[in-house]
Parts: C-alpha cells; structure tokens; sequence
C-alpha cells in the first residue's frame, strides 16, 4: 500500500528526555494481537501516558498541550529491545513522522523508514541542546528537508546534516514499500529481461 509522501516537514517537537526507551515501552505487547494498522496511536506509550484506572496521566509529557507536533525528540538508544513493527505503526498513527535521537536500534530504525517515519539520528550534545529549547519554548519550529538531508532550527541557528540510505529516501519521498518500488521499475525489469534472453538466444 502507497504510504503519504514524505513531504518537508515543518513542525514544533515533543521532548522524550529518556534514554533507552525499547519498544515494549513505546507499544506495550498486551496490544500486539491487533493485525491492522489503525488505532495503534492510541496505544502508543500507553504504560506512561495513561495511570492504572485509564485516565490520562497530567505528568507524561506527550500528554501537555504545550508540547505538539510530528517530531519527537528522543533520549539515546530508542527502539531497543524486541523487533516488534508495531512499535513504528504505533509512532506513525499517532502523528509523528520525525523521530530525532543521537542513536537508534537498527531493527526499529529500519522498521521505521518501512512505515513512513524518518529517523534522524544526529550527535549527543546536539540532542542535549534541543531538548533544552524546546523545553524553554515549546513552540520553537524545525525544519526537515529530506531531500537536501537537512535538519534544522527554523531560524537556522542549528542545521545538521544526517544520514540515509539511498532506496530508503527514495522510497520515503514516492510513498513506496519495496513493494511498490518494485511495481514502479516494472518496465524497466521487462526492459532487461527481453534484453537478457534476446542474448541467450
């Protein structure tokens, strides 16, 4: 299925000042029966965003009105622990689209690029620093453009540059699985396959 196009993205954070978050945390596994996509947002966190009897706990910091926005800063290590592709439907139902963090497991940060969500991962001090200017002005903006690789304060007093991988960005910027990329080279697999045995023969 054809995913949004990853568009630039220009957006206010929400500070996850915690280290080592793994994805039972960010999806707990008592939601992992679902098979469809939908409503995983709303489990999202749930063991934080919500206290024992079910309401909403005042103290979690997704839960402020202060902090809004499609990118989610976030402590070093995020999505450790188990390989759970939900733990990304969870992030991507919910709103975001930018998770920012000085490092990311290497299963969640490809689960992630598959289901449309663009991990940013950029150096430790630099994060410190973010956490610090949002938490002082939530409503300060940043600006991803995943076509130059850039990340940046919107007044442009912080601009990173981060990695992708190629077929990733590519497939982020279509709105493509490696599904759909497959079907989009289709005349082109044809093209080299009627060249291919036109040279066996």
């Amino acid at each position: 299925m054809v995913k949004e196009l990853f568009q630039n993205i220009t957006s206010s954070a929400v500070p996850l000042r915690i280290d080592n978050i793994d994805t039972d945390q960010i999806i707990p596994a008592r939601f992992l029966k679902a098979v469809s996509r939908q409503d995983f947002g709303r489990s999202l966190f749930a063991d934080w965003r919500y206290l024992p009897d079910g309401n909403i706990n005042p103290k979690f910091i997704i839960n402020s009105p202060i902090y809004l926005g499609k990118i989610l800063i976030a402590g070093r290590n995020f999505g450790c622990g188990s390989s759970r592709e939900h733990a990304a439907w969870a992030l991507y139902d919910y709103g975001f689209r930018v998770i920012v963090s000085s490092h990311f497991a290497d299963i969640f940060k490809n689960n992630a690029l598959n289901n449309g969500i663009l991990p940013i991962q950029i150096p430790d001090e630099i994060i410190l620093t973010l956490f610090d200017i949002v938490e002082s002005k939530p409503e300060t903006k940043f600006i991803i453009d995943l076509e130059k690789q850039i990340f940046c304060k919107e007044d442009e007093s912080i601009a990173v540059h981060f990695q992708i991988n190629a077929f990733k960005k590519e497939c982020l910027l279509n709105g493509y699985d490696s599904i759909d990329y497959l079907i989009n080279m289709k005349s082109q697999v044809e093209k080299y396959e009627k060249k291919r045995v036109a040279n066996l023969i």
